[in-house]
């Protein structure tokens, strides 16, 4: 033998190790009961005979209830169960930025698994009160409807809820393309999609780019319920990292509705009291410690924010339902999409009626808060006065204006997908607008003004600062280039 060996072997010290060890006395659909284990704790990862991982979900007099997160094809009653005295946590960092990993950390875009420096647990408090600020700086979406009238600020939690189908998802995508450049990170976090859906959405951001600054974290329909429950959390945690370092994170919880599904499925299988629609009476708890870590931090503590937008689904527009009225309550403000507005051919379909941003206002930029104070008032003075219409009643000249600037504003506000608007580009229809120089636009003619406008913007030396004359200026300099 070796000396080294020898030193190695000097080491070793004979003591007395006491381990538990329980036993499989059943498995089915995504969890196992346990025999044994009496000192395991809640959420403490198991690790079963045949390499199969699970987490304690449930602490019975007799039994452990446990999720599976990895059920190997051998899994079955008999086995050996291991305590592994740690809890759930997943690898954190930069090595994370365009990739797209399960709520595990394993990689699923055909790469080697990424190698993190740091790891971070699953679930952990959210932060004390006294480590936060407020919500002071905008997040645009490049959406002309949310950042003039439903503005998101840094740090804040606002709920896209709408039926299927109606385009909460592309509205997601488009804010994170939208944040290119920003200097903010951005995780998509997807949960009970297809296969076909990951797949758009991941090469989605790739065409554009914007994988360079975003993270996937992907489980999907056919995944275990475990990992589905797990994967706004490893979302959660991975964003939270990067706040802690004083920087800026956008989280998109694609859906919550999959999310609150995939909590009911495992407590119906561990027999767990059920509530109001089979839902446990903890389904708020869920969702509020998973989005009141969403916060800015003080600026002593690096002032990092993680804003976060989650999806939720209605059925025939019913937001009385009982998840969407949990998030409602949860979030601090909707954006909702509606499904008449969908099949008019308004697109986006925001509601502007519905939607509301209870914080956003603070952080929106002084001169896009002036210009957008009346866009709202006069929007909605228009849907009324265009219902009354349709009885046929003759209109005053007056009245007449207005329906046609309301006409003109409905064209602004709609937008095609993947186009979003600069900070610049927003002043500039707003003040546009309130200015009427685009009163005698066609409205055929509308959407390529504004793209005109946006681009001349957008290669100015313009700035929001600047003195609203100084816009005018410039504005009715180009308007009339053009």
């Amino acid at each position: 033998m070796s000396e080294q060996a020898f030193s190695l072997g000097a080491d070793y010290q004979f003591a007395l190790r006491i381990s538990e060890q329980g036993t499989v006395i059943s498995v089915g659909d995504g969890i196992i009961w346990v025999r044994g284990l009496p000192s395991v704790m809640m959420d403490e990862e198991l690790r079963v005979q045949d390499g199969s991982r699970a987490l304690v979900f449930l602490l019975d007099r007799d039994r452990v209830g446990a999720i599976l997160l990895q059920q190997g094809p051998e899994l079955a009653s008999g086995m050996q169960v291991m305590r592994s005295g740690k809890r759930l946590d997943i690898g954190t960092g930069d090595s994370l930025l365009g990739r797209v990993i399960d709520p595990l950390g394993n990689a699923l875009d055909g790469e080697p698994d990424p190698v993190c420096e740091s790891r971070g647990l699953l679930e952990v408090p959210s932060v004390a009160i006294l480590a936060r600020d407020f919500v002071a700086r905008p997040l645009y979406t490049g959406n002309r409807i949310i950042d003039s009238q439903i503005p998101i600020g840094k740090g804040q939690r606002q709920l896209i809820i709408g039926d299927g189908g109606l385009g909460k998802s592309a509205l997601a995508i488009d804010t994170v393309l939208r944040q290119r450049g920003e200097n903010v990170l951005c995780i998509y976090v997807c949960i009970g999609q297809t296969r076909s859906s990951v797949s758009t959405v991941m090469d989605t951001l790739r065409r554009h780019h914007a994988m360079e600054y975003t993270c996937m974290v992907v489980a999907e329909a056919n995944e275990l319920s475990g990992c589905r429950y797990l994967a706004p959390f490893a979302g959660c945690a991975i964003a939270e990292a990067w706040m802690q370092q004083g920087r800026d994170t956008l989280i998109i919880y694609d859906d919550l509705t999959q999310h609150a599904q995939a909590y009911r499925e495992l407590s119906l299988l561990l027999h767990r009291p059920v509530g109001r629609e089979a839902y446990p009476g903890d389904i708020f708890y869920l969702h509020s410690r998973l989005l009141e870590r969403s916060t800015v931090y003080a600026q002593h503590l690096g002032g990092g924010s993680m804003t976060a937008l989650p999806l939720v689904e209605t059925k025939q527009g019913e937001i009385s339902a009982y998840i969407p009225t949990n998030l409602i309550s949860i979030t601090d403000g909707q954006i909702y999409l509606d499904q008449k507005l969908f099949a008019a051919g308004i697109l986006p379909a925001i509601d502007v009626t519905k939607s509301v941003s209870r914080i956003g206002g603070k952080a929106q930029h002084p001169a896009i808060k002036k210009e957008a104070g009346r866009i709202r008032l006069d929007y909605l003075q228009f849907l009324e006065l265009e219902a009354f219409t349709r009885f046929g009643t003759k209109l005053e000249a007056a009245m007449e204006e207005k329906l046609q600037r309301g006409r003109i504003l409905r064209k602004i506000l709609a937008q095609d997908r993947l186009s979003p608007v600069s900070a610049r580009g927003q002043l500039a229809w707003l003040i546009a607008y309130n200015e009427k120089l685009l009163d005698n636009t066609p409205p055929e003619q509308v959407s390529a003004c504004l793209l005109t406008l946006q681009q001349a913007v957008d290669n100015s030396s313009l700035q929001l600062d600047d003195g609203r004359e100084h816009w005018l200026e410039q504005l009715r300099m180009w308007m009339a280039a053009h």
